[in-house]
């Protein structure tokens, strides 16, 4: 696709998040202007720093929440841009448990305003934040987008499987709108300059981190919860994707929706490498990447916790034109940098 003229602007709602921030980065490098509408509650301002030292200048954005239609009313109108891709959403799935209306409310109501706003100001192209979480525990792996969705296990998944079903129900009543929604697996890395990268707040919800602050002395000991699942070393398998990766499929997507015929169309794709890597691996790649040991103990079980899921990409690689490219060790490198330039 050949962009020309001035840069096409793309709302990027959860921009200034960990993988909005790295697609802020992708969609840069690729030709469009981002414009970043995030309201800090789920990350750090931090973030526009350092989107500034590896871009060379600043990005717009708009410190709001997105589920003000006044103000998104007024952003849409303001920039004119010809696409939208939605991150903004709380993602806890322990607090969503505890707080089920919370995440409800968040996850969905700015779905609903932006497939609202779009058609009142011609924009068509919708790139979804949906999760490998509405698979479950799958029958038959890999994971397939032919799959079944299974009940969710937590409200967050939940609001990701009804996010799905809002947008494809608005597509087939033909509201004009060209949707994508990205079924991705496990995150992880940070970006190769260490100046943006993922900053959990509080205790890390998720495996790399909670490594990263183990070596870094944050935390005395990460939990490793079940070693007798039915697995190669018995503790729990993913698919972990380079948040770069995962950037760079963002904005594969918008191009395809750009070039894509016009009318209301909606399909869901998974992204992720295509391997699955067990925990206990995660931990010796990590080791041996970095040369720094991490003080782990086994635990029972994690009520919850699914045995094993990893993708099939054949569609991302046909459809999008995109495969992941960076090493489970180079993700574990970029992510242990990222986790030192914290610390200075």
């Amino acid at each position: 696709m050949t962009l020309s003229g001035n840069s096409p602007k793309i709302l990027v709602t959860g921009g200034a998040g960990f993988i909005g921030s790295h697609t802020v980065v992708s969609l840069v490098n690729a030709g469009f202007e981002p414009v970043i509408i995030d309201d800090f509650s789920n990350s750090e301002r931090s973030a526009l720093d350092g989107l500034r030292a590896i871009l060379g200048r600043d990005v717009t954005c708009y410190a709001v929440n997105c589920n003000d239609a006044d103000i998104m009313a007024d952003i849409f109108r303001k920039e004119a841009p010809i696409g939208v891709i939605h991150f903004a959403a709380n993602k806890a799935v322990g607090e969503s448990v505890a707080k089920p209306l919370k995440y409800y409310r968040n996850n969905l109501d700015p779905l609903l305003l932006l497939l609202e706003l779009m058609p009142q100001y011609s924009v068509q192209n919708f790139v979804f934040s949906s999760s490998c979480t509405v698979y479950g525990q799958p029958e038959h792996l890999p994971v397939t987008e032919e799959t079944p969705r299974l009940p969710a296990q937590s409200p967050y998944g939940n609001t990701k499987a009804i996010g799905e079903d809002i947008i494809r129900d608005a597509v087939t009543a033909q509201i004009p709108v060209k949707a994508l929604a990205l079924r991705y697996f496990n995150p992880i890395g940070a970006h190769p300059s260490a100046e943006i990268g993922e900053l959990p707040l509080g205790v890390p919800a998720n495996l790399v981190p909670f490594i990263t602050q183990t070596a870094a002395g944050i935390r005395p000991s990460l939990t490793v919860y079940g070693d007798d699942y039915n697995t190669p070393d018995g503790t729990c398998v993913r698919d972990y994707i380079d948040v770069v990766d995962l950037a760079d499929a963002h904005v594969q997507a918008l191009k395809k929706l750009i070039e894509a015929p016009e009318g209301a169309s909606y399909d869901v794709i998974n992204i992720g490498t295509g391997r699955g890597e067990t925990v206990l691996n995660v931990i010796k790649t990590f080791e041996e990447a970095t040369g720094v040991n991490v003080n782990y103990v086994i635990g029972p079980r994690r009520a919850g916790d699914v045995e094993q899921v990893y993708a099939d990409v054949t569609k991302a690689n046909r459809v999008l034109e995109w495969s992941a490219r960076r090493s489970l060790a180079e993700s574990l490198r970029d992510a242990w940098n990222w986790q030192k330039k914290l610390m200075k």
